[in-house]
């Protein structure tokens, strides 16, 4: 069995602050895009996860092995099953490619195991792996808040050409980012905005109000992504924006054609990693 999974973007991220558990709230609003992890699952005789990045650890510490075992207590059974994940998402950057993994482990458990369990039922139980993996459970145009797992479902967005870019050897840590945002965040009153522009399909509108907190402590450590945006914007992108706690940023662009030509710019760059993608729509996530 095959599961694809989805990685995503922030096209809009705020922190409203910390809480008592130690993380924080956020408002958010996510949009799944069509790079993807394909995840097989076959019955097997024990518990085996494997990969074809030599980056990506295979073991407690991966999201799809906790999916499996998180699986297996639910129903009382032996997660006897063999998990390969043939990576395509950046792996650190930003882009939800192990909560995506993990997303696609429960679904795909549900079915093989076939327990039928709900997509409500499977978002809950997500929750516990992290906070992105109830998005990735579904996918599409959402809303995020609490900690990541308060999700409302809005309508899909019209297609999106992208192109994205990180560094290849740099990874962000995410606790850090979010440690230092200090006590008092500047937030971006953009989200309203954006959620309206996106339910009357106004595209105009949603690249004026893309924006995500988080720059204003990624950028300053790391500058090479301010100068990836500037150079994207420079070249033709109609918004440019780094997704997540970084270091990856994503350009919006009016068509395919001109996603290749900008992913070109870096095109045999080994320190740079490229890709073009296109949003996709809650109906494509499988």
């Amino acid at each position: 069995m095959e599961e694809k999974a989805y990685a995503k973007i922030n096209l809009g991220l705020n922190v409203l602050g910390k809480r008592c558990d130690g993380y924080h709230d956020v408002d958010m609003i996510m949009q799944t895009i069509s790079l993807a992890d394909e995840v097989e699952l076959t019955e097997a005789e024990s518990f085996l996860l494997t990969t074809d990045d030599a980056d990506l650890a295979c073991d407690e510490s991966n999201l799809a092995w906790k999916a499996a075992n998180l699986m297996g207590k639910l129903v009382n059974r032996k997660p006897n099953v063999h998990i390969h994940i043939k990576k395509q998402i950046f792996v650190a950057a930003g882009l939800a490619g192990g909560s995506s993994d993990g997303a696609a482990v429960l679904r795909g458990l549900n079915k093989l195991w076939k327990i039928g369990f709900s997509v409500r039922q499977l978002e809950a139980f997500a929750a516990q792996l992290g906070s992105d993996v109830p998005f990735c459970i579904s996918g599409g145009t959402t809303r995020a808040t609490g900690r990541g797992e308060i999700l409302k479902a809005l309508p899909d967005m019209p297609i999106m050409w992208l192109v994205l870019v990180k560094p290849k050897n740099m990874a962000v840590s995410t606790s850090w980012v979010y440690k230092n945002l200090g006590e008092e965040v500047e937030q971006i009153p953009l989200i309203d905005n954006l959620e309206k522009a996106i339910k009357i399909q106004d595209g105009a509108s949603v690249l004026k109000n893309l924006g995500n907190v988080l720059e204003s402590v990624t950028i300053p450590v790391y500058p090479l992504i301010g100068e990836i945006k500037d150079t994207m914007l420079k070249v033709g992108a109609l918004a440019a924006l780094m997704s997540g706690s970084g270091p990856t940023v994503f350009g919006v662009t009016a068509d395919k054609n001109t996603a290749e030509k900008i992913a070109s710019i870096w095109q045999g760059n080994r320190e740079m990693q490229i890709t073009v993608a296109r949003t996709i729509q809650r109906s494509e996530n499988p």
